[in-house]
């Protein structure tokens, strides 16, 4: 009876308990911070979606998930960021119970290790989950694997098909995921670990291929039936074009960042491995009936290793910033490699796992490429890799084996167990800590959120700095006093998501300093613009960054005296261009400084 309570016990907390925490964790900010770039940017393209107020790269490239963004914005709330966070906030969550569920269920993972990974996974999720087009393409990946394992493992070929269509669909959520059609490749990998022959191979192939295309085919239908096809490769074109004026965009230099944070790490890698070689050497010349002594030096090697990481500041205890996480982060995705290779190659390893392994191996491997963040998007899509990673060290420390070694007796893994236990107990550490204490905003986290802005309906509830409030109130209180609600509006400068927090609709990219919106296009679209207005059309609002304000003003050498830092006025100094085709067609307008404080400048046009 005790037994069958401590069973019943038991399933409740893996079955209920445990998902229903991975369930609440993601929302634990949702009311956090104002971050003027990524969010409210990619929630004004939800709200305002369509060509009329979006750039139609950005459109085409990131159509289903602004097309999920825009369905959250038509929910109730969903005009206010706390409402954006919390429906953006279900695909972490549904993320995380899915893979807990994969991981428990399905691969009969013991629920302890695969629930602290999935936790870790969670609280590495630096990105906004505004970023649909990032949530959204981790969610369809995770629903291929699951799919290309079980269509693999159980023979059912419509899994296959459902895995190619997920895939394909993945390329309309983020244009850059077309890279992923290299997940197929696991179907070559189980064929040589199961000895298939060739022409199963090729048939399984087969059935990914043609679920890829056909959601292809649809998804491309359904466009050039809404846009237009001409309108849907002009936009794409752009995509690829932008490499001219965004050189991060390139594929050799997207590919060489990532190697770049490998190689980087390698400095710690071979040290802690010299550490680790010193520990098993020591551990090596003593008596087998010394357990108890080679387990204290194991551990002493193991705390020396750890505080050496501490004091070369390996990570810090800053939680936010992303140098607390980063360094941690990668070496985790190195080890990930390790791990999955070692699984593949070794001998006994069922060859379902090996699939496993080499689907993760593959999550790792592919989530990088087509952004130029380096390795900050593996680090964010850990859902499936932290808990089998977890699982796996896991049973290392609960193994009594030992390795063999030729021409000498066994080694013991206690050095390898006591160096997992430090290295994993600082990931989880660092991990957690940024999880709880980072919310992103801008190129880095909130700091103070103990002020709200009272006068604005989209950031009620919401908590951030006081500067930032002082910003944002004055701003709105002028919006509201004028009736400039839902007036169009030119923003410049790193300020996107005004056209968000204001209800004030773009009248092109919101972002339109970024180098990925060329200069071209912007000069088309304001002579565009001016036609209409000559015709009769509404003066849009122009509101600009102060410090490129100040700059129309008083020029670099006013930039300087205002104290701004050599970075901020090279970043102005790279945008002269595009601010004189503003300035020139605020010129022409009469247009006037209405409002300003110590962030942002906003103008008003007079004659037409």
């Amino acid at each position: 009876m005790n037994r069958q309570k401590a069973l019943t016990v038991s399933q409740i907390i893996c079955n209920c308990i445990l998902p229903l925490i991975l369930m609440i964790y993601p929302f634990r900010h949702i009311a956090w911070g104002v971050d003027l770039w990524d969010t409210g940017y990619n929630y004004a393209n939800f709200r305002y979606m369509g060509m009329e107020h979006m750039d139609p790269m950005w459109l085409f490239s990131t159509y289903l998930a602004t097309l999920l963004g825009h369905f959250f914005s038509l929910l109730p709330g969903g005009h206010t960021l706390l409402f954006q966070n919390f429906y953006t906030g279900i695909l972490v969550a549904l993320l995380a119970v899915l893979a807990y569920l994969f991981c428990v269920k399905r691969q009969h993972l013991p629920a302890a290790p695969v629930f602290i990974g999935v936790f870790a996974a969670i609280s590495l999720c630096f990105c906004p989950t505004a970023l649909l087009y990032n949530y959204l393409t981790y969610l369809l990946m995770l629903l291929s694997i699951f799919c290309i394992y079980d269509g693999l493992v159980q023979n059912k070929m419509w899994l296959l098909v459902t895995a190619g269509a997920l895939l394909g669909t993945n390329v309309f959520v983020r244009f850059s995921n077309l890279p992923e059609m290299a997940f197929i490749l696991a179907v070559w990998g189980y064929g040589l670990i199961c000895h298939k022959r060739f022409g199963q191979v090729a048939k399984e192939t087969g059935f990914c291929i043609l679920g890829y295309g056909l959601a292809v085919f649809i998804w491309l239908s359904w466009l050039s039936l809404r846009y237009g096809f001409s309108d849907y490769i002009t936009g794409i074109r752009r995509l690829f074009a932008m490499t001219e004026t965004a050189s991060d965009y390139r594929a050799a230099a997207m590919l060489t960042s990532i190697l770049k944070y490998y190689t980087d790490n390698l400095y710690w890698v071979i040290r802690l491995g010299v550490l680790l070689g010193g520990c098993v050497i020591l551990s090596a010349l003593l008596p087998e009936a010394w357990k108890k002594v080679r387990w204290l030096l194991c551990a002493g090697f193991a705390l020396l290793a750890g505080a050496w990481l501490y004091l070369r500041r390996f990570c810090n205890l800053n939680f936010t910033e992303y140098e607390s996480m980063l360094r941690p982060g990668i070496l985790f995705l190195m080890l990930t490699v390790l791990i999955c290779l070692v699984r593949i190659f070794q001998f006994g390893v069922a060859k379902k796992e090996k699939l496993l392994a080499g689907l993760i191996l593959l999550t790792v491997l592919l989530t990088p490429i087509g952004s130029n963040n380096g390795l900050y998007p593996a680090i964010n899509n850990l859902f499936l890799v932290a808990p089998y990673v977890c699982s796996i060290l896991y049973r290392l420390l609960k193994s009594r084996a030992s390795l063999p070694l030729p021409f000498y007796r066994n080694l013991s893994i206690i050095p390898l167990k006591t160096f997992a236990v430090m290295f994993v107990g600082i990931f989880l550490f660092q991990s957690v800590s940024f999880g709880l204490g980072f919310v992103f905003a801008e190129s880095h986290g909130i700091q103070n959120p103990n002020f709200k802005v009272e006068n604005n309906a989209v950031l009620k509830g919401i908590y951030m700095s006081e500067e930032r409030a002082e910003w944002l109130c004055g701003i709105s209180a002028y919006v509201q006093e004028k009736g400039l609600t839902g007036k169009e509006v030119i923003l410049f400068g790193n300020i996107p998501s005004l056209s968000f927090y204001l209800e004030m609709p773009s009248v092109f990219n919101p972002w339109s300093d970024l180098a990925s919106y060329g200069t071209s296009i912007m000069e088309k679209e304001l002579i565009f613009l001016s036609k209409e207005v000559d015709a009769g059309g509404e003066l849009p609002v122009v509101i600009l960054e102060r410090k490129y304000a100040l700059y129309l003003e008083e020029g670099k050498d006013g930039l300087a005296q205002a104290g701004y830092t050599e970075k901020e006025i090279a970043e102005v100094m790279a945008n002269t261009i595009k601010l004189s085709l503003i300035q020139t067609y605020m010129e022409r307008y009469d247009y006037t400084q209405q409002f300003a404080n110590e962030k942002l400048v906003l103008y008003e046009g007079g004659t037409q």
